[in-house]
């Protein structure tokens, strides 16, 4: 699945997968040594996260139900815990500089693009 930045324009990730379920969505990216640069995980029913564990820091773009930007955390390290952004419906985890990258703001809307893996 593809993630488009609709207010800019540009493409957030390339290839994302949809972690939808109970288990997959504890898990996460904890069984990862890292995401390449066109790589994304959705997180559905999430309004933060947690880096116990975790191998290496990632960006993190948290996004309500009609799709608009209402979270930002960049360069979230491992053992750490991103701030509660209550009017999140699900996050994208992505490689560091990704926001940067597809100049991803407050505000701005997504589209995921695909069918779910």
């Amino acid at each position: 699945m593809k993630i488009h930045n609709v207010t800019k324009n540009t493409i957030i990730a390339e290839e994302a997968v949809v972690a939808d379920s109970f288990f997959f969505r504890m898990r996460g990216l904890l069984s990862r040594q890292s995401l390449t640069e066109s790589e994304a995980l959705i997180i559905t029913q999430c309004q933060s996260i947690h880096m116990f564990f975790m191998k290496f820091s990632i960006d993190a773009i948290f996004v309500d139900k009609k799709d608009r930007v209402v979270g930002i955390v960049e360069k979230i390290k491992p053992f750490r815990l991103s701030p509660v952004f209550w009017k999140a419906n699900y996050v994208i985890e992505l490689p560091v500089g990704s926001i940067a990258k597809s100049k991803t703001s407050l505000g701005d809307f997504v589209k995921v693009h695909g069918e779910r893996s």
